[in-house]
């Protein structure tokens, strides 16, 4: 896991380039009245607002209108539910019809109609109002009541009992309405039409070739640039498709070389498998020598499914459905058992593994399985680098006083450990790995990266710094609870 990578590639701005993103300080920091978008934009409107606030004036009388008669229906069929319970209760005591409620409706605009026995007490209802809310149907209506066009409103009470309220509605307003407003309305519209063609002339051509280049960069082009010209907002836009350009080019750049390094670390593998499977089919390895060829085959195999298998985690690792199963978890016994494995590989290769707990236990919210993998992992970037002699340090510990503050785990060694450089980019996918190859032992540059990952999807922290045995140290801070506040990727 000796993850060794250079920082981000000094970006040269090509020559005869615009300016991008990242070199604002080519950018005007000041704009002068009437060049910006907005500006100009407005300058244009304003003429057509002053059309448009009349003609919508206008248009929205009807619409105001026939909003005002929804909610006079609504309202008045909310008198209706609440009359017919009056009523049904009073006609289930056999009381008589409540006064005072039918003369509130009346104070309010509202004529009441009582039917008993499928007869309406007075006259004025369209007779097929009377006769549905006999049949027992509820009725939400406009008819024609003495005359007037009106809501009503009827509820049937059972037995050819109901009431019905009538509310008279006004009529023909938006024929009025239109009468007097079409050449006004025809005038704005053709204010508008002039208007939005001359914006829209004038606003095309920045965006045609904001357009053609975003087509040309999707195609593969990354030495494509726009023109950066006023107003400030079409320069804002062409800022950022530069800028976007630079930063394709350059993570291209970057997955090339982290490919390039991934096949070699694929290759030296198969290369060992490849010559010992040839010897043993050419029948160079006699049978003393098949069993040492055997394990070193399958030593480099392990090699192999150990790359491919991070390759496969750093793939999934920001999909929703990356399985993680978090559960309480005590570092103290989480770290004893890792330590029980780890001291006999060190000592199988002649380091000095020590082991630090403290006396109580150390709680935390985590998947013990995934942290396990970030602390093999650390480890076994260790026993990479670590000179025989040199201390290894697993240890555990609270992360402050307060039990809710979560644990900390720590991966110490003696060995040739990090420059300041090399911390800057320690968790950068295949970093290190470039910049140490052959130089010193370095691993595939995923795994690193992948720890990272791993920490951070379970709502953690890893850091990287100077270890006080003279090589490198990393500590995992794990929550103490579930954190509520993440949300997946």
């Amino acid at each position: 896991m000796a993850d060794r990578s250079v920082g981000p590639p000094e970006v040269h701005q090509p020559t005869g380039a615009l300016p991008t993103v990242g070199t604002r300080a080519a950018r005007p920091h000041r704009s002068r009245p009437g060049r910006t978008l907005t500006a100009r934009a407005v300058l244009v409107t304003c003429a057509v607002s002053l059309v448009s606030v009349l003609v919508t004036a206008l248009v929205a009388v009807p619409l105001a209108v026939r909003g005002v008669q929804r909610q006079a229906q609504d309202t008045l069929a909310a008198q209706a539910r609440m009359t017919a319970e009056v009523l049904r209760f009073r006609l289930a005591r056999g009381q008589p019809t409540d006064e005072r409620l039918l003369r509130l409706l009346e104070n309010q605009g509202v004529e009441t109609y009582v039917l008993r026995d499928g007869r309406v007490d007075r006259a004025g209802l369209p007779p097929q109002v009377v006769e549905r809310v006999a049949a027992g149907q509820d009725v939400s209506v406009r008819r024609l009541v003495d005359g007037r066009p009106s809501l009503v409103e009827g509820r049937a009470l059972g037995d050819g009992d109901g009431v019905v309220l009538a509310r008279s509605r006004v009529t023909g307003l938006w024929r009025q309405v239109l009468a007097s407003v079409w050449m006004p309305l025809f005038a704005g519209l053709a204010a508008g039409v002039v208007a939005g063609w001359l914006l829209a002339r004038r606003l095309a051509r920045p965006i045609r070739q904001a357009a053609v280049a975003a087509a040309r960069l999707s195609a593969g082009d990354r030495a494509v640039r726009v023109p950066v010209e006023p107003p400030d907002e079409v320069a804002e836009l062409a800022y950022a498709l530069n800028g976007l350009a630079e930063a394709l080019a350059t993570s291209e750049g970057r997955q090339r070389e982290f490919l390039l390094s991934v096949s070699h670390e694929l290759r030296t593998p198969l290369t060992a498998v490849r010559g010992y499977a040839e010897a043993l089919a050419d029948g160079v390895l006699g049978p003393d020598e098949a069993a040492q060829t055997g394990r070193t085959m399958l030593a480099e195999a392990e090699h192999l499914d150990r790359l491919v298998s991070d390759l496969l985690a750093l793939a999934r690792l920001e999909a929703a459905d990356f399985p993680l199963d978090p559960v309480p978890v005590d570092l103290v016994q989480f770290v004893g058992a890792a330590a029980g494995t780890w001291s006999t590989r060190c000592a199988a290769v002649g380091l000095a593994f020590r082991v630090e707990l403290p006396d109580q236990p150390v709680p935390v919210h985590t998947d013990p399985g995934r942290i396990r993998q970030v602390v093999d992992g650390l480890l076994e970037n260790a026993l990479r680098v670590v000179p025989p002699g040199r201390p290894v340090v697993l240890a555990a510990r609270p992360a402050g006083v307060d039990p809710v503050a979560g644990g900390m785990v720590e991966v110490r060694d003696g060995g040739p450990g990090f420059t300041d450089d090399d911390l800057a980019v320690v968790f950068e996918r295949g970093a290190l790995h470039r910049r140490y190859r052959g130089i010193r032992k370095v691993g595939s540059g995923l795994g690193l990266a992948l720890a990272a990952g791993l920490v951070r999807r379970l709502g953690g922290t890893i850091t990287a710094g100077h270890a006080p045995e003279g090589g490198a140290v990393f500590t995992v801070l794990l929550p103490a609870g579930p954190d509520r506040s993440r949300t997946a990727p």
